[in-house]
């Protein structure tokens, strides 16, 4: 009970801290470098964006095909800017597990479901590698108080992927949940789900090619971010920006807040304030990066989202006539 008021209360946490950084930094303030920005590099930005949403579908999509769905590219397409919609209202980005229940089509639940969780550690082992990767290389001094700690969740993640990847392990392991947790109504429920996460499985020689593909998504993701900085007249270098980013990303899935809000904005803040950027500028475009690669697509997403709802509700009215 306890757990579930603090889990309920606990996205508060950091839009409290968004609204804190909004008010101390000055809202007419933030306001006024958005509408000085550049429009030149900021059509750039918009229009880079179209990139960014091709491979971060093609990398899922790619997985998809490897699990044996035959699922076509548009499609993979329409379900990625729906998952990312769901996510986009969720602590940690939780609600696009959506994405295995539009999966039911290609595959039972369990591929969908492996599906997913296979993107998502790809996705947070490429962020992790970007981070480690440039931290260490491009800013090993402003970085070295956290290298240890990403190094160590970097660890932790390959550590529990490789236990869990093998079906005998993940059951060991998974037995006291099961036998303790599980209610004997669903038992029979959960050992098929668990089956078919295990039989949706790609071969280990799978998950590099769609690991890289992962890596170019995000490069992408902050080549959008790069010219939302140069619209905003935030002279720092690509590679700086590139080692940057992926830190903030990954406090951005603490699940203590709605997308990321207000943790982000506090590591960019820091960070970028190590290279003398103003906390407005860094601000304006952690916002303006939000709306361009997050809410704009989300619209898209609900027009599908509706049109799916008014589907089904006209083929009940169907149904109901025809009976």
């Amino acid at each position: 009970m306890v757990w579930k008021t603090i889990k309920k209360y606990l996205p508060i946490i950091g839009i409290g801290l968004f609204l804190y950084i909004l008010i101390k930094l000055n809202l007419k303030e933030v306001f006024k470098q958005i509408a000085e920005t550049n429009k030149f590099y900021l059509l750039i930005a918009v229009f880079l964006v179209s990139f960014y949403l091709f491979f971060q579908t093609l990398k899922w999509h790619i997985l998809a095909r490897k699990q044996g769905m035959k699922i076509p590219f548009l499609e993979s397409f329409k379900i990625n800017i729906i998952s990312d919609f769901y996510g986009l209202v969720t602590p940690g980005k939780l609600g696009s597990v959506i994405r295995a229940s539009y999966l039911k089509k290609y595959a039972d639940v369990g591929k969908g479901l492996s599906n997913f969780v296979i993107d998502k550690v790809l996705d947070l082992g490429s962020l992790f590698f970007l981070a480690i990767i440039l931290g260490f290389f491009v800013l090993r001094e402003q970085l070295n108080s956290v290298m240890g700690v990403l190094v160590l969740f970097f660890v932790l993640l390959i550590l529990i992927s490789v236990i869990f990847y093998n079906k005998q392990r993940s059951r060991f392991f998974l037995r006291i949940i099961y036998r303790k947790f599980i209610p004997k109504k669903m038992k029979e429920k959960a050992k098929a789900t668990f089956n078919a996460f295990y039989e949706g499985l790609p071969k280990k020689n799978a998950l590099t090619e769609v690991f890289l593909w992962n890596l170019i998504a995000w490069i992408m993701n902050y080549v959008v971010v790069y010219f939302i900085a140069l619209s905003l007249g935030i002279q720092i270098k690509f590679i700086y920006l590139l080692a940057i980013y992926p830190v903030a990303t990954l406090v951005a899935q603490i699940p203590i807040t709605i997308s990321g809000l207000g943790t982000r904005e506090a590591t960019l803040i820091w960070l970028f304030g190590l290279f003398n950027v103003e906390a407005v500028k860094v601000f304006s475009m952690s916002f303006m990066g939000i709306f361009i690669m997050a809410i704009l697509p989300s619209l898209f997403a609900l027009f599908f989202i509706l049109k799916k709802k008014n589907k089904i509700i006209k083929n009940e009215i169907h149904d109901i006539k025809e009976s």
